[in-house]
């Protein structure tokens, strides 16, 4: 006797298949993306030593939390005496809501490429030794609420393109060395003065439409 499929049947074979193969390929980028970093990273009391990049779902490794759907949500890599840099690659994790890598030490920049990771609610940097200016691009972060920079080595500009993010409750910047005027407006209407402190180049509130916020960046 001869043995036929339902199209019905065949319909869904196809449909788990395809959700098989998509689960995969995420599961690669991400595991892609969190390979980039850790080898970017020094690592001396081996707080990465679950991250076995022959592991195609980096859900199994420490400080790594996954949704339902194994996509990652979180990165919890905060004082864990890390140093090295971060890396654009960072950006491949789609569905990322915390990257949380305070008191390291961490140098080099901030990648542009972190305002494509538009699930981002907090992104805690702060207590490392991060240079160069903060990105304009992080302004596309529409869900991002808490932004922590504070105590590093940042200079340049408040980018303006920050005050547009709707969801922004908390930013703190303090202890860099950046210039210019501090942002009053949109997010940044509420936040305390004492979150711009210690940018010795920086100077008092802007007075919109008076000043250049660009003052002393030269």
């Amino acid at each position: 006797m001869g043995f036929k499929l339902s199209s019905s049947k065949l319909w869904v074979g196809l449909m788990w298949f395809m959700i098989v193969v998509i689960g995969i390929v995420y599961g690669n980028s991400e595991r892609d993306a969190l390979s980039a970093l850790r080898g970017s990273l020094s690592d001396p009391d081996n707080v990465l030593e679950s991250w076995d990049p022959n592991l195609v779902n980096p859900c199994t490794w420490f400080h790594i939390t996954c949704n339902q759907d194994n996509h990652v949500t979180r990165v919890d890599l905060g004082n864990s005496n890390l140093s090295g840099h971060l890396v654009p690659d960072l950006a491949k994790l789609e569905h990322l809501q915390y990257l949380e890598l305070y008191r390291n030490n961490i140098q080099g920049g901030i990648p542009a490429e972190l305002g494509n990771l538009k699930s981002l609610i907090s992104l805690d940097l702060y207590s490392n030794n991060i240079t160069g200016t903060i990105p304009t691009e992080l302004g596309k972060l529409k869900s991002l609420v808490f932004l922590r920079l504070n105590y590093n080595q940042l200079s340049g500009r408040i980018p303006r393109e920050l005050t547009k993010i709707p969801t922004l409750k908390v930013v703190d910047v303090s202890c860099n060395n950046l210039c210019g005027t501090i942002p009053i407006s949109g997010a940044f209407e509420h936040i305390p003065l004492e979150n711009f402190e210690n940018n010795p180049r920086l100077e008092g509130p802007e007075l919109l439409g008076l000043a250049s916020y660009d003052t002393n960046c030269s």
